[in-house]
């Protein structure tokens, strides 16, 4: 099994979800480790602008998982804003979102 990390060393935007994107097609799973919902991943597809601040931006690849791990911080509210977004466009998460017991 392949395991890739794409870790940021800065406190600012890095565009580490730029790079996951950018990866994605490669992988089966997009997994978020750690953070909080105060920064987020702006992605622009077909002239559409979309912000995640919590749900991993391989959301928008149909064939890939997505986990929210343990040391990702939820804010509640900003989940299922998120998650609100996603439904408004009609990305089909629900199978393929797992957020973690911790």
């Amino acid at each position: 099994m392949k395991i890739d990390v794409i870790l940021g060393l800065q406190w600012g935007d890095e565009g580490k979800g730029k790079i996951v994107d950018y990866l994605a097609d490669k992988y089966d799973i997009v997994a978020r480790f750690q953070g909080g919902p105060n920064a987020g991943h702006t992605l622009k597809f077909g002239g559409n602008k979309y912000v995640l601040h919590t749900v991993p931006s391989g959301i928008f690849r149909e064939n890939l998982i997505n986990i929210i791990g343990n040391g990702v911080v939820i804010d509640p509210i900003t989940l299922v804003r998120e998650l609100d977004n996603l439904d408004a466009v009609h990305v089909n998460y629900k199978d393929r979102l797992l957020v973690a017991k911790k």
